[in-house]
Formats: structure tokens, C-alpha cells, sequence
């Protein structure tokens, strides 16, 4: 997303990339992080940090932090709305992953055995906890969820799902459903379209 992070610079936004740990070009353990993921999400720390470092800066409005990413980015921005209202103000969600528990293997691959391994139930809900919907009832700032109808990797359930449950919970959401596209948005206009409400989004929500 470097072009759209540079069109909301150049909208006036400070934009802040974030390499949280699972990425690459800092060695094996940071790739390969402990209690990442749906075994702790320790990743989502990074992005926290991240948030609370911008709070400190002078040149930022700390009540106007935003946070948007697709797919895995998607996923840490849920995390940040369920989880830091407080600190992130609004955010663009883009096909990310909202219940590691429903999307692993965990809650069916012992369904038919007998024998389930010992630490199955600790499994699924360290998943569960690792999940953005398990703090939905934390969730305030409004969000914009984007998803690809026709998406393989993150199956478009998952964001209808998480409106659902932010329906109940009354929290403010905007939905955009590309049609007939998938994860990686193969048609160009699409991309062109999810960016600019992206930005039209914060532009709303932080420049009225």
C-alpha cells in the first residue's frame, strides 16, 4: 500500500508503516515470533506501540489516530479497534481476519476422535482470545470494512460476521463489497477504488 500511503500524506496525514514482528528482514525469531498469531497475537504489541508512540509525538493530533491495512493488516486493525479505542480513533478494514478460532483447524480436527489432545480446549481459546472478536464488546471507534466477494483467502464471511456483531453492539460501520474480485484485486480498478475510500474515510472522519 506505499501508493496509498503516500496520497494520504500528501493529504496532510502523517502516515506510519508498521513492520510488526512476523515480518521479514530482521532474523528468524522476529519471523517466526512466539505467541504470534492464534497462538497470542503478540504481534498486535508492535502495532499498539506504534499507536502510543504517535499519541507522544507534537506534531500529532492524539485524538485523531487511525489505523487501516488489508488481509494480515486487516486483521491487526480489527485488533486495534476491538481492543485500543481509546487509542485508535477510526479505522479501514480490508479483508482481514476476524476469528482464528472458526478459521483453524482447532474446532474440528479432533470433532471424530476419541482421543483429542490434552491441550486442545487451552488451544482454541488462546485462538479465540487472539481474535478481534472476542473483544468486540470493547469496540467503539467506527470502522469502514471492505471485502472482495469472490475472495479465496479470507473467505467474505468473516467480515459479514463482524458486522453482525457490531451491529449488536451498536458501533458505527460503513461497508464497501467489491464485487466479483478476489483478495489481491486482479481488476486495477478496484484497487484504485478501495484506496481512495480509504482515504475518503479519514478524510470524514478526521478533517470535517
Amino acid at each position: 500500500a506505499y501508493a496509498s500511503n503516500q496520497y494520504l500524506a500528501s493529504l496532510g496525514f502523517v502516515v506510519l508503516s508498521v513492520n510488526y514482528r512476523l515480518g521479514i528482514g530482521y532474523g528468524y525469531e522476529f519471523h517466526q515470533a512466539a505467541h504470534a498469531g492464534l497462538a497470542g497475537a503478540a504481534e498486535y504489541q508492535d502495532i499498539k506501540a506504534a499507536g502510543e508512540w504517535l499519541q507522544k509525538q507534537s506534531f500529532i493530533d492524539a485524538g485523531k489516530i487511525g489505523i487501516y491495512g488489508g488481509s494480515y493488516g486487516g486483521y491487526l486493525t480489527a485488533m486495534a479497534l476491538a481492543r485500543d479505542s481509546k487509542l485508535f480513533a477510526a479505522g479501514v478494514d480490508i479483508h482481514g481476519v476476524h476469528d482464528w478460532a472458526g478459521r483453524s483447524s482447532l474446532l474440528t480436527a479432533f470433532a471424530d476422535k476419541y482421543e483429542k489432545a490434552p491441550d486442545l480446549e487451552k488451544a482454541i481459546k488462546t485462538a479465540w482470545l487472539s481474535s478481534p472478536v472476542s473483544a468486540v464488546k470493547t469496540w467503539k471507534s467506527p470502522v469502514l470494512i471492505i471485502h472482495g466477494d469472490d475472495d479465496r483467502n479470507v473467505y467474505v464471511h468473516e467480515s459479514i460476521d463482524l458486522i453482525s456483531r457490531l451491529q449488536k453492539q451498536g458501533v458505527p460501520y460503513e461497508t464497501l463489497m467489491i464485487v466479483d474480485d478476489t483478495h489481491h484485486w486482479m481488476n486495477f480498478s478496484n484497487a484504485v477504488t478501495v484506496y481512495a475510500a480509504v482515504a475518503g474515510y479519514f478524510v470524514k472522519q478526521f478533517m470535517k
